[in-house]
């Protein structure tokens, strides 16, 4: 398969620029795979319809830091910085266009100083004072680059899913954007089980696919944790034959990154499993956890598309995003979603 093979051309206005005002008002499109394919148009609200009592949802709490910080270099011009990862105590991997090195400036406080390894070109901020105060006190959503405009306040709520709640993203589990407290208990109420594991969204995610040949591509690690209950849980569903259901491509990594085996386990305790993946599901992929997925529309040539296409083929994903372009859905991150089953 060739990166090529999934590429499409998108108007500027099918481009979300803003949620819904109601999140479960999204559009939704049912992709049922057998006995062949078949599409369906819904709301998201509509979600239960197409579920079953016993079904298991899996979802991703994973929590977005406000990880873009806009600053000044010491020469007075302009630095847009997205924090990245960790790396020490008061340091942070970063990411930013250029190879400026020296202090930084945000406000009327000189946040740290940028530095650049001769060894990995890694870049990162060493931060003055506490990285958390700094990030809530001047830190901005880090929306996606096709969003053309600042992210402002209200993105600190619409970029966040509503079971959001371990810090660690920077981006956002889109797929779970739709959700609403009234639709996860209405989805309870029916009998469905909903459960938790965390993926913090790094690069990983949406680093470009830089060659044509689509093996050629590797992931970046991004870290997870799960319950070990919910991994037996997982188990027990799917040697009964009940459905497992993951929302977004982020879970459905962290869930075939481990019954695959493709993960590295950090020190874990009190029951929880500590780890990272680097998983890259394309088509060819046998997947191991999961019977069907919540997604939203992604980027042409991009890895959460890629993982789509393994779950519905190369083809047919691209007559469902013909479709989708023909019926006015609207794209990637505060877009429409799709279900597949």
């Amino acid at each position: 398969m060739k990166t090529s093979d999934l590429t499409f051309e998108l108007p500027k206005e099918a481009i979300a620029l803003r949620p819904l005002k109601d999140r479960s008002s999204s559009r939704l499109m049912v992709v049922q795979r057998t006995p062949e394919i078949q599409i369906g148009h819904a709301t998201f609200s509509d979600l239960g319809g197409f579920l079953s009592k016993g079904d298991l949802l899996v979802l991703n709490n994973s929590k977005v830091i406000p990880a873009r910080l806009r600053g000044r270099k010491t020469t007075g011009g302009a630095i847009d910085l997205i924090l990245v990862k960790p790396d020490a105590p008061g340091r942070w991997e970063v990411l930013y266009k250029g190879t400026y090195t020296g202090e930084v400036s945000v406000g009327e406080e000189t946040i740290g100083f940028i530095s650049i390894s001769k060894e990995t070109h890694t870049k990162t901020l060493n931060f003055y004072s506490d990285p958390k105060r700094v990030l809530e006190q001047y830190g901005l959503m880090p929306l996606p680059p096709y969003i053309k405009r600042p992210p402002d306040e209200a993105d600190r709520l619409d970029y966040q899913t509503v079971y959001a709640t371990k810090e660690g993203s920077i981006a956002a589990p889109t797929a779970g954007l739709h959700f609403t407290n009234e639709l996860l208990d209405q989805l309870r109420e029916k009998g469905i089980e909903i459960d938790f594991l965390t993926l913090h969204v790094g690069v990983g995610t949406f680093k470009p696919v830089g060659s044509e040949d689509i093996t050629n591509h590797r992931m970046e690690a991004e870290r997870f944790e799960i319950s070990y209950a919910l991994i037996e849980k997982i188990r027990q569903y799917r040697s009964m034959g009940r459905r497992v259901i993951a929302v977004g491509t982020t879970t459905t990594r962290t869930l075939e990154g481990i019954f695959s085996n493709r993960f590295c386990q950090f020190p874990s305790l009190n029951g929880t499993l500590y780890g990272s993946t680097d998983i890259f599901i394309y088509p060819g992929y046998k997947f191991k956890a999961i019977d069907g997925l919540i997604t939203n529309l992604h980027l042409p040539k991009s890895t959460p598309l890629m993982l789509v296409s393994a779950l519905l083929g190369v083809e047919k994903t691209r007559e469902i995003y013909g479709i989708a372009l023909q019926e006015g859905y609207r794209f990637f991150s505060y877009g429409d979603a799709m279900l597949i089953l």
